[in-house]
């Protein structure tokens, strides 16, 4: 029975399993981690998982009798099996779930395997963040989608300090007219972070 199980899955691919959100981020973050720091970070690419399905699947497959258990299983618990351990416990910090920004907030990290993580948040939360906040210790900066209060990236960036520089003043021009409710400081650098709009005259 084990073994049918283990060879069905092969047969059909990782998709026969239940992916709930939390796993797939899990999973795009040990990818992110393998990518850029190597070994002792394994690959979690379809190619790996199935190669090693006793290793992170194991104990669940053992209760696996048909499709309905297969779906039960929580993929997001059994992926954590693949973490190196002393390593693992510097997961978070290495490929953090979300960042503070200077405004305050604590914002949701987005990873896509090998590339850069995005970290889309609102211009005006990170006024005086004079340089682009990096992960896997210090080596990947972030790429940042600054964006507009209706939510709209008014800029993609790995380089905050040439935005300030080159980009906000245009960006400032364009939109402090539109948005007069929320604050266009000529120095951004100087400026207070705020994810608050101005009270109302």
């Amino acid at each position: 029975m084990q073994a049918a199980v283990r060879d069905g899955i092969r047969r059909s691919g990782l998709s026969v399993l239940r992916w709930s959100e939390a796993a797939l981020a899990l999973r795009e973050r040990l990818a992110f981690c393998h990518a850029h720091l190597g070994s002792p970070w394994p690959a979690a690419d379809d190619e790996a998982l199935l190669a090693d399905l006793d290793g992170w699947l194991g104990t669940e497959l053992a209760s696996v009798r048909g499709t309905r258990d297969l779906a039960r299983i929580d993929v997001a618990s059994a992926l954590r099996r693949l973490m190196p351990w002393p390593a693992a416990a510097r997961f978070g910090e290495l490929a953090p779930e979300r960042l503070r920004v200077p405004s305050g907030s604590e914002v949701r990290l987005a990873y896509d395997g090998v590339e850069p993580p995005v970290l889309a948040v609102k211009l005006q939360e990170v006024f005086g963040w004079t340089a682009t906040p990096a992960v896997a210790d210090g080596r990947v900066p972030v790429v940042l989608h600054l964006l507009s209060p209706a939510q709209r990236p008014v800029a993609i960036t790995s380089d905050l300090a040439s935005f300030w520089k080159q980009g906000y003043p245009q960006v400032r021009a364009d939109l402090r007219a539109r948005y007069p409710r929320h604050p266009w400081p000529e120095d951004p650098l100087t400026a207070v972070p705020t994810k608050r709009v101005k009270p109302r005259q």
